[in-house]
Protein backbone atom coordinates (compact mmCIF):
# COMPACT_ATOMS: atom_id res chain seq x y z
CA UNK A 1 0.00 0.00 0.00
CA UNK A 2 1.62 3.48 -1.32
CA UNK A 3 1.70 6.45 1.26
CA UNK A 4 2.40 9.11 -1.16
CA UNK A 5 3.75 11.99 1.14
CA UNK A 6 6.53 9.38 1.46
CA UNK A 7 6.94 8.35 -1.66
CA UNK A 8 7.27 11.94 -2.14
CA UNK A 9 9.79 12.73 0.28
CA UNK A 10 11.84 9.94 -0.90
CA UNK A 11 12.04 12.24 -4.57
CA UNK A 12 15.23 14.56 -3.86
CA UNK A 13 13.08 16.96 -6.97
CA UNK A 14 9.71 16.85 -5.57
CA UNK A 15 10.98 17.75 -1.72
CA UNK A 16 12.94 20.80 -3.02
CA UNK A 17 9.72 21.86 -4.58
CA UNK A 18 7.34 21.53 -1.84
CA UNK A 19 10.09 23.37 0.88
CA UNK A 20 10.79 26.16 -1.77
CA UNK A 21 7.05 27.02 -2.85
CA UNK A 22 6.88 26.84 1.27
CA UNK A 23 3.68 24.51 1.31
CA UNK A 24 2.74 23.53 4.97
CA UNK A 25 3.06 19.18 3.63
CA UNK A 26 4.83 17.64 6.09
CA UNK A 27 7.10 14.98 4.37
CA UNK A 28 7.75 12.20 6.66
CA UNK A 29 11.56 10.98 6.71
CA UNK A 30 12.07 7.36 5.20
CA UNK A 31 13.21 4.92 8.47
CA UNK A 32 15.92 2.72 8.42
CA UNK A 33 14.97 -0.75 8.62
CA UNK A 34 17.61 -3.72 8.60
CA UNK A 35 18.88 -5.22 5.84
CA UNK A 36 19.42 -8.70 7.11
CA UNK A 37 19.80 -10.83 10.48
CA UNK A 38 21.48 -9.39 13.75
CA UNK A 39 24.63 -8.75 13.27
CA UNK A 40 27.67 -7.82 16.39
CA UNK A 41 28.47 -4.74 15.15
CA UNK A 42 25.04 -3.47 14.81
CA UNK A 43 26.50 0.73 15.24
CA UNK A 44 29.50 -0.17 13.09
CA UNK A 45 31.47 3.38 12.01
CA UNK A 46 28.02 5.58 13.70
CA UNK A 47 28.98 8.37 15.29
CA UNK A 48 27.59 8.26 19.16
CA UNK A 49 27.69 10.61 21.38
CA UNK A 50 27.49 9.59 25.72
CA UNK A 51 27.49 12.18 28.27
CA UNK A 52 26.47 11.89 31.81
CA UNK A 53 28.37 10.58 35.05
CA UNK A 54 26.20 8.02 36.48
CA UNK A 55 26.75 4.44 37.72
CA UNK A 56 26.31 2.64 34.53
CA UNK A 57 29.17 4.29 32.77
CA UNK A 58 31.29 1.39 32.70
CA UNK A 59 28.19 -0.99 30.78
CA UNK A 60 27.70 1.66 28.74
CA UNK A 61 31.32 2.04 27.12
CA UNK A 62 31.57 -2.02 27.08
CA UNK A 63 28.19 -2.15 25.08
CA UNK A 64 28.79 0.97 22.52
CA UNK A 65 32.25 -0.43 21.69
CA UNK A 66 31.25 -4.13 21.03
CA UNK A 67 28.46 -2.45 18.70
CA UNK A 68 31.07 -1.01 16.68
CA UNK A 69 30.76 2.46 17.44
CA UNK A 70 32.73 5.55 17.26
CA UNK A 71 32.32 7.00 20.94
CA UNK A 72 32.27 10.94 21.43
CA UNK A 73 32.38 11.34 25.07
CA UNK A 74 31.64 14.43 27.19
CA UNK A 75 33.77 14.57 30.51
CA UNK A 76 36.95 12.94 31.96
CA UNK A 77 34.91 9.96 33.59
CA UNK A 78 33.57 9.00 30.64
CA UNK A 79 37.11 9.28 29.01
CA UNK A 80 38.44 7.06 31.32
CA UNK A 81 35.25 3.91 31.15
CA UNK A 82 35.50 3.90 27.64
CA UNK A 83 39.92 3.68 27.59
CA UNK A 84 40.07 0.23 28.06
CA UNK A 85 37.39 -1.73 25.94
CA UNK A 86 38.17 1.11 23.03
CA UNK A 87 41.85 -0.04 23.18
CA UNK A 88 40.70 -3.86 22.91
CA UNK A 89 37.87 -3.67 20.05
CA UNK A 90 39.33 -1.00 18.19
CA UNK A 91 37.15 2.48 19.51
CA UNK A 92 38.91 4.60 21.20
CA UNK A 93 36.92 7.23 22.35
CA UNK A 94 37.21 11.13 21.22
CA UNK A 95 36.67 13.56 24.51
CA UNK A 96 34.54 16.50 23.54
CA UNK A 97 33.67 19.57 25.80
CA UNK A 98 30.13 19.93 27.43
CA UNK A 99 28.57 22.28 24.59
CA UNK A 100 30.74 20.48 21.49
CA UNK A 101 29.76 18.16 18.90
CA UNK A 102 31.83 16.68 16.16
CA UNK A 103 32.46 18.99 13.61
CA UNK A 104 30.85 18.26 10.47
CA UNK A 105 29.59 15.02 11.01
CA UNK A 106 25.85 13.90 11.63
CA UNK A 107 24.91 12.25 14.78
CA UNK A 108 23.55 8.69 15.06
CA UNK A 109 23.01 8.34 18.06
CA UNK A 110 22.88 10.32 21.58
CA UNK A 111 23.09 8.23 24.66
CA UNK A 112 23.29 9.75 28.22
CA UNK A 113 23.45 8.29 31.60
CA UNK A 114 21.00 9.79 34.20
CA UNK A 115 21.74 7.45 36.98
CA UNK A 116 23.37 10.18 39.10
CA UNK A 117 20.43 12.23 39.19
CA UNK A 118 18.85 12.90 42.44
CA UNK A 119 17.64 16.67 42.46
CA UNK A 120 15.38 18.92 40.09
CA UNK A 121 18.13 21.06 39.51
CA UNK A 122 20.20 17.25 38.21
CA UNK A 123 17.39 17.77 35.05
CA UNK A 124 19.40 20.61 33.37
CA UNK A 125 22.12 18.24 32.46
CA UNK A 126 19.75 16.69 30.21
CA UNK A 127 19.28 19.61 28.57
CA UNK A 128 23.01 20.66 28.59
CA UNK A 129 23.93 17.20 26.87
CA UNK A 130 20.97 17.20 24.48
CA UNK A 131 19.95 21.22 23.51
CA UNK A 132 23.38 21.81 21.19
CA UNK A 133 23.42 18.41 19.62
CA UNK A 134 19.92 18.10 18.25
CA UNK A 135 20.30 19.65 15.30
CA UNK A 136 23.06 17.35 13.94
CA UNK A 137 21.06 14.27 14.44
CA UNK A 138 21.06 12.02 11.11
CA UNK A 139 18.23 11.04 9.75
CA UNK A 140 16.76 7.62 11.41
CA UNK A 141 19.15 8.61 14.57
CA UNK A 142 18.70 7.54 18.47
CA UNK A 143 18.34 9.31 21.02
CA UNK A 144 18.75 6.95 24.48
CA UNK A 145 18.20 7.96 28.46
CA UNK A 146 19.29 5.52 31.11
CA UNK A 147 18.44 5.56 34.25
CA UNK A 148 16.79 3.93 37.50
CA UNK A 149 13.43 3.46 37.93
CA UNK A 150 11.57 5.83 39.97
CA UNK A 151 9.85 3.05 42.15
CA UNK A 152 13.53 2.46 43.48
CA UNK A 153 13.92 5.49 44.70
CA UNK A 154 14.28 6.24 48.62
CA UNK A 155 13.17 9.96 48.18
CA UNK A 156 10.09 11.53 46.62
CA UNK A 157 12.70 13.88 45.00
CA UNK A 158 14.49 11.53 43.38
CA UNK A 159 11.53 9.33 42.15
CA UNK A 160 10.20 12.42 40.92
CA UNK A 161 13.45 13.38 38.69
CA UNK A 162 13.48 9.46 37.36
CA UNK A 163 9.69 10.12 36.03
CA UNK A 164 10.27 13.79 34.68
CA UNK A 165 13.06 11.79 31.97
CA UNK A 166 9.56 9.53 31.16
CA UNK A 167 8.18 13.14 29.94
CA UNK A 168 11.24 14.68 28.29
CA UNK A 169 11.90 11.35 26.78
CA UNK A 170 8.25 11.60 25.25
CA UNK A 171 8.32 14.59 24.14
CA UNK A 172 12.14 14.85 22.45
CA UNK A 173 10.92 12.02 20.56
CA UNK A 174 7.67 13.82 18.96
CA UNK A 175 11.03 17.03 18.44
CA UNK A 176 12.70 14.69 16.67
CA UNK A 177 10.57 12.43 14.82
CA UNK A 178 10.64 14.87 11.82
CA UNK A 179 14.17 13.48 10.93
CA UNK A 180 12.89 9.68 11.42
CA UNK A 181 15.03 9.58 14.51
CA UNK A 182 13.66 7.78 17.87
CA UNK A 183 14.07 8.82 21.95
CA UNK A 184 13.08 6.33 23.88
CA UNK A 185 14.24 5.69 27.88
CA UNK A 186 15.71 2.12 29.42
CA UNK A 187 15.09 2.37 33.51
CA UNK A 188 17.87 -0.20 34.65
CA UNK A 189 16.60 -1.96 37.95
CA UNK A 190 19.56 -2.56 40.55
CA UNK A 191 21.23 -5.61 40.33
CA UNK A 192 19.78 -5.75 36.70
CA UNK A 193 23.05 -4.02 35.17
CA UNK A 194 23.80 -7.10 33.14
CA UNK A 195 20.96 -7.40 31.29
CA UNK A 196 21.30 -3.71 29.85
CA UNK A 197 23.41 -4.29 26.45
CA UNK A 198 21.28 -6.40 24.70
CA UNK A 199 17.62 -3.88 25.18
CA UNK A 200 20.20 -0.96 24.59
CA UNK A 201 21.24 -2.78 21.45
CA UNK A 202 18.06 -3.19 20.14
CA UNK A 203 17.05 0.89 21.09
CA UNK A 204 19.92 2.34 19.34
CA UNK A 205 19.74 -0.21 16.10
CA UNK A 206 17.66 -0.19 13.04
CA UNK A 207 15.65 -2.58 14.18
CA UNK A 208 13.53 -0.45 16.53
CA UNK A 209 12.84 2.12 13.64
CA UNK A 210 8.53 1.93 14.58
CA UNK A 211 9.09 2.24 18.63
CA UNK A 212 9.66 5.71 19.98
CA UNK A 213 8.59 8.04 23.34
CA UNK A 214 8.77 4.20 24.86
CA UNK A 215 10.06 3.67 28.35
CA UNK A 216 11.28 -0.37 28.75
CA UNK A 217 11.67 -1.53 32.85
CA UNK A 218 15.08 -3.81 32.90
CA UNK A 219 14.95 -6.26 35.78
CA UNK A 220 15.68 -9.22 37.64
CA UNK A 221 12.67 -11.04 37.89
CA UNK A 222 13.02 -13.56 35.54
CA UNK A 223 15.47 -16.20 36.02
CA UNK A 224 18.41 -16.36 33.66
CA UNK A 225 21.65 -15.69 32.45
CA UNK A 226 22.91 -13.43 29.87
CA UNK A 227 25.55 -13.92 27.60
CA UNK A 228 27.06 -10.59 26.44
CA UNK A 229 28.67 -12.01 23.58
CA UNK A 230 25.76 -13.60 22.19
CA UNK A 231 24.21 -11.76 19.53
CA UNK A 232 24.19 -12.86 16.10
CA UNK A 233 21.80 -15.61 15.32
CA UNK A 234 20.56 -15.96 19.00
CA UNK A 235 17.51 -17.88 18.29
CA UNK A 236 19.71 -21.07 17.23
CA UNK A 237 18.07 -24.38 17.81
CA UNK A 238 14.62 -22.36 19.45
CA UNK A 239 11.57 -23.44 18.17
CA UNK A 240 8.99 -20.76 18.14
CA UNK A 241 5.04 -20.96 17.53
CA UNK A 242 3.78 -18.01 15.84
CA UNK A 243 -0.74 -17.96 15.42
CA UNK A 244 -2.15 -16.45 12.82
CA UNK A 245 0.99 -16.89 11.09
CA UNK A 246 -0.24 -17.11 7.24
CA UNK A 247 0.09 -13.25 6.19
CA UNK A 248 0.97 -9.85 7.26
CA UNK A 249 2.20 -9.05 10.39
CA UNK A 250 2.48 -13.21 11.47
CA UNK A 251 3.82 -14.21 8.36
CA UNK A 252 6.57 -11.39 8.72
CA UNK A 253 7.71 -11.97 11.91
CA UNK A 254 8.13 -15.78 11.30
CA UNK A 255 10.21 -14.77 8.55
CA UNK A 256 12.68 -12.38 10.64
CA UNK A 257 12.35 -15.31 13.29
CA UNK A 258 13.46 -17.75 10.56
CA UNK A 259 16.22 -15.51 10.06
CA UNK A 260 17.87 -15.36 13.84
CA UNK A 261 17.60 -19.07 13.69
CA UNK A 262 14.47 -20.09 14.64
CA UNK A 263 12.53 -23.33 13.68
CA UNK A 264 8.92 -21.90 13.33
CA UNK A 265 5.32 -23.11 13.48
CA UNK A 266 3.02 -21.61 11.49
CA UNK A 267 -0.37 -21.44 12.82
CA UNK A 268 -3.46 -20.52 11.00
CA UNK A 269 -7.32 -21.53 10.31
CA UNK A 270 -7.74 -24.78 8.16
CA UNK A 271 -9.35 -22.19 5.41
CA UNK A 272 -5.67 -20.19 5.11
CA UNK A 273 -4.09 -23.40 4.50
CA UNK A 274 -2.63 -22.44 1.48
CA UNK A 275 -0.90 -18.82 2.57
CA UNK A 276 0.29 -20.88 5.55
CA UNK A 277 2.09 -23.40 3.49
CA UNK A 278 3.68 -21.18 1.73
CA UNK A 279 5.23 -19.25 4.50
CA UNK A 280 6.22 -22.12 5.73
CA UNK A 281 7.68 -23.50 3.00
CA UNK A 282 9.34 -19.75 2.11
CA UNK A 283 10.89 -19.87 5.82
CA UNK A 284 12.01 -23.83 6.35
CA UNK A 285 8.90 -23.73 8.85
CA UNK A 286 6.29 -26.28 9.98
CA UNK A 287 2.58 -25.45 8.99
CA UNK A 288 0.34 -26.53 11.87
CA UNK A 289 -3.82 -26.24 11.04
CA UNK A 290 -5.62 -25.35 13.89
CA UNK A 291 -8.40 -22.72 14.91
CA UNK A 292 -7.45 -21.15 17.94
CA UNK A 293 -11.03 -20.70 19.05
CA UNK A 294 -11.83 -24.17 19.01
CA UNK A 295 -11.79 -25.53 22.68
CA UNK A 296 -9.78 -28.19 21.80
CA UNK A 297 -6.98 -26.12 20.04
CA UNK A 298 -5.07 -26.07 23.39
CA UNK A 299 -4.62 -29.47 24.07
CA UNK A 300 -4.03 -30.05 20.33
CA UNK A 301 -1.73 -27.52 19.95
CA UNK A 302 0.32 -28.37 23.02
CA UNK A 303 0.74 -32.45 21.93
CA UNK A 304 1.94 -31.51 18.13
CA UNK A 305 4.55 -29.14 19.54
CA UNK A 306 5.15 -32.23 22.09
CA UNK A 307 5.35 -34.99 20.11
CA UNK A 308 7.32 -33.03 17.13
CA UNK A 309 9.58 -31.07 18.84
CA UNK A 310 9.45 -32.14 22.21
CA UNK A 311 8.37 -28.52 23.81
CA UNK A 312 7.89 -25.19 22.91
CA UNK A 313 10.53 -22.29 23.40
CA UNK A 314 8.60 -19.12 21.95
CA UNK A 315 5.02 -18.46 21.81
CA UNK A 316 3.79 -15.39 19.67
CA UNK A 317 -0.08 -15.01 20.33
CA UNK A 318 -0.52 -13.06 17.15
CA UNK A 319 -3.91 -14.34 15.46
CA UNK A 320 -6.89 -11.88 16.28
CA UNK A 321 -9.98 -10.46 14.74
CA UNK A 322 -11.97 -7.22 14.46
CA UNK A 323 -15.77 -6.78 14.28
CA UNK A 324 -15.85 -3.10 14.83
CA UNK A 325 -19.78 -1.55 15.86
CA UNK A 326 -20.83 1.00 18.25
CA UNK A 327 -22.01 -0.50 21.30
CA UNK A 328 -25.17 0.46 20.87
CA UNK A 329 -25.51 -1.67 17.19
CA UNK A 330 -23.06 -4.46 18.35
CA UNK A 331 -24.68 -7.92 17.93
CA UNK A 332 -24.02 -10.15 21.50
CA UNK A 333 -21.98 -12.68 19.11
CA UNK A 334 -19.59 -10.03 17.53
CA UNK A 335 -18.67 -9.17 20.91
CA UNK A 336 -18.08 -12.95 22.55
CA UNK A 337 -16.33 -13.83 18.83
CA UNK A 338 -13.84 -10.96 19.49
CA UNK A 339 -13.13 -11.38 23.04
CA UNK A 340 -12.79 -14.93 22.31
CA UNK A 341 -10.65 -15.23 19.60
CA UNK A 342 -8.27 -12.03 20.80
CA UNK A 343 -8.33 -13.01 24.89
CA UNK A 344 -9.45 -16.00 25.97
CA UNK A 345 -8.00 -18.25 23.71
CA UNK A 346 -4.73 -16.61 24.43
CA UNK A 347 -5.22 -17.25 27.85
CA UNK A 348 -6.65 -21.01 27.31
CA UNK A 349 -3.46 -21.63 24.93
CA UNK A 350 -1.10 -20.28 27.66
CA UNK A 351 -2.27 -22.08 30.34
CA UNK A 352 -2.28 -25.43 28.71
CA UNK A 353 1.74 -25.11 27.11
CA UNK A 354 2.64 -23.92 30.70
CA UNK A 355 0.93 -26.27 33.10
CA UNK A 356 1.83 -29.26 30.66
CA UNK A 357 5.31 -28.40 30.96
CA UNK A 358 5.38 -27.96 26.84
CA UNK A 359 6.53 -24.32 27.21
CA UNK A 360 10.35 -24.87 27.98
CA UNK A 361 12.22 -23.03 30.72
CA UNK A 362 13.58 -19.79 29.89
CA UNK A 363 10.57 -19.60 27.54
CA UNK A 364 8.95 -16.39 26.30
CA UNK A 365 5.47 -15.52 25.59
CA UNK A 366 4.42 -12.65 23.51
CA UNK A 367 0.88 -11.35 23.22
CA UNK A 368 -0.52 -8.94 20.57
CA UNK A 369 -1.88 -6.04 22.31
CA UNK A 370 -2.89 -2.77 20.71
CA UNK A 371 -2.81 1.26 21.03
CA UNK A 372 -6.75 0.66 20.85
CA UNK A 373 -6.35 -1.72 23.94
CA UNK A 374 -4.36 1.30 25.53
CA UNK A 375 -6.43 4.41 24.52
CA UNK A 376 -9.90 3.03 23.54
CA UNK A 377 -11.41 3.31 20.20
CA UNK A 378 -14.67 4.50 19.44
CA UNK A 379 -16.54 1.55 17.67
CA UNK A 380 -13.94 -0.83 19.10
CA UNK A 381 -15.44 -1.58 22.21
CA UNK A 382 -14.99 -5.07 21.75
CA UNK A 383 -11.66 -5.15 20.11
CA UNK A 384 -10.08 -2.33 23.01
CA UNK A 385 -11.52 -4.31 25.91
CA UNK A 386 -9.68 -7.66 24.36
CA UNK A 387 -6.49 -6.27 23.74
CA UNK A 388 -6.11 -4.00 26.95
CA UNK A 389 -6.87 -7.02 28.77
CA UNK A 390 -3.63 -8.54 26.63
CA UNK A 391 -2.40 -6.42 28.93
CA UNK A 392 -3.16 -7.59 32.39
CA UNK A 393 -2.84 -11.19 31.00
CA UNK A 394 1.27 -10.75 30.77
CA UNK A 395 1.27 -8.70 33.78
CA UNK A 396 -0.21 -11.57 35.93
CA UNK A 397 2.22 -14.33 33.94
CA UNK A 398 5.18 -12.56 34.45
CA UNK A 399 5.59 -12.99 38.24
CA UNK A 400 3.91 -16.63 38.20
CA UNK A 401 6.83 -17.82 35.47
CA UNK A 402 9.43 -15.66 36.80
CA UNK A 403 11.11 -18.92 38.56
CA UNK A 404 11.26 -20.68 35.46
CA UNK A 405 12.90 -18.06 33.95
CA UNK A 406 9.85 -17.55 31.29
CA UNK A 407 8.75 -13.90 30.22
CA UNK A 408 5.53 -12.47 29.09
CA UNK A 409 5.29 -9.63 27.34
CA UNK A 410 2.83 -7.68 25.06
CA UNK A 411 3.02 -5.89 21.80
CA UNK A 412 1.02 -3.05 21.08
CA UNK A 413 1.03 -1.41 17.32
CA UNK A 414 0.37 1.68 16.13
CA UNK A 415 -0.86 2.33 12.42
CA UNK A 416 0.76 -0.66 10.78
CA UNK A 417 0.57 -1.06 6.83
CA UNK A 418 -1.54 -4.20 6.56
CA UNK A 419 -4.47 -5.66 4.58
CA UNK A 420 -7.02 -4.61 6.93
CA UNK A 421 -5.61 -0.96 7.38
CA UNK A 422 -5.95 -0.41 3.88
CA UNK A 423 -9.74 -1.41 3.82
CA UNK A 424 -9.85 1.90 6.19
CA UNK A 425 -11.48 5.22 4.07
CA UNK A 426 -8.61 6.93 2.32
CA UNK A 427 -9.58 9.77 4.96
CA UNK A 428 -8.79 8.51 8.11
CA UNK A 429 -6.16 5.81 6.53
CA UNK A 430 -4.22 9.57 6.02
CA UNK A 431 -5.25 11.24 9.31
CA UNK A 432 -3.76 7.92 10.83
CA UNK A 433 -0.45 7.73 9.21
CA UNK A 434 0.22 11.29 10.28
CA UNK A 435 -0.75 11.07 14.04
CA UNK A 436 2.74 10.05 15.46
CA UNK A 437 6.00 11.49 15.99
CA UNK A 438 7.42 9.90 12.77
CA UNK A 439 4.56 11.01 10.80
CA UNK A 440 3.61 7.45 8.77
CA UNK A 441 2.75 4.07 9.12
CA UNK A 442 4.52 1.38 10.48
CA UNK A 443 5.16 -1.74 8.41
CA UNK A 444 4.57 -5.45 9.18
CA UNK A 445 8.42 -6.15 9.62
CA UNK A 446 8.57 -3.70 12.73
CA UNK A 447 6.13 -5.34 14.54
CA UNK A 448 8.41 -8.77 13.73
CA UNK A 449 11.15 -7.02 14.64
CA UNK A 450 9.82 -6.14 18.32
CA UNK A 451 8.68 -9.65 18.59
CA UNK A 452 12.12 -11.25 17.78
CA UNK A 453 13.52 -9.12 20.22
CA UNK A 454 11.46 -9.95 22.91
CA UNK A 455 12.41 -13.75 22.00
CA UNK A 456 15.68 -13.72 22.41
CA UNK A 457 17.68 -14.66 25.17
CA UNK A 458 19.07 -11.65 25.85
CA UNK A 459 15.25 -9.60 26.16
CA UNK A 460 15.03 -11.75 30.27
CA UNK A 461 15.76 -8.23 31.63
CA UNK A 462 11.76 -7.66 29.97
CA UNK A 463 8.45 -8.97 31.38
CA UNK A 464 5.31 -7.66 32.28
CA UNK A 465 5.53 -4.99 29.90
CA UNK A 466 3.79 -3.42 27.02
CA UNK A 467 6.23 -2.52 23.98
CA UNK A 468 4.48 -0.03 22.09
CA UNK A 469 5.49 -0.55 17.95
CA UNK A 470 3.75 2.69 16.97
CA UNK A 471 6.04 5.75 15.88
CA UNK A 472 5.40 7.80 18.76
CA UNK A 473 1.89 7.94 18.71
CA UNK A 474 -0.42 10.86 19.73
CA UNK A 475 -2.68 8.49 21.61
CA UNK A 476 -2.37 6.00 24.12
CA UNK A 477 -0.29 5.63 27.48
Amino acid sequence: MSDFLLDLSRNPTAKKLIQAAGLPIPLPTPLDRPKGPYAEQILRDKVVVVGGEGQLTDAIAQLLVIAGANPYVVGDKLAAAFAGPGEAFGRRPTKIAADESPEGLKLNGLVFDATGLESPEDLKQIYDFFHPRVRQIARSGRALIIARPPEEAKRAEVSAVRQALEGFTRSFAKEIGKYGATANIVYVAEGAESRLAHVARFILSSASAFVTGQPLRVSSTAKGEVNTSDYARPLNGKVVLVTGAARGIGAATAEILAGEGAHVVVLDRPADDQPAAETARKIGGTVLLADVSDKDAPKQIAKFLKDKFGGVDVVVHNAGITRDKTLANMKPEVWDSTIDINLAAVARITDELVDSGVLRDGGRVIALSSIAGLAGNNGQTNYSASKSGIVGLVRGLAPRLAARGITANAIAPGFIETRMTAAIPVAIREVARRLSALGQGGQPSDVGQAITFLATPGSVGLTGQVLRVCGGAFVGA
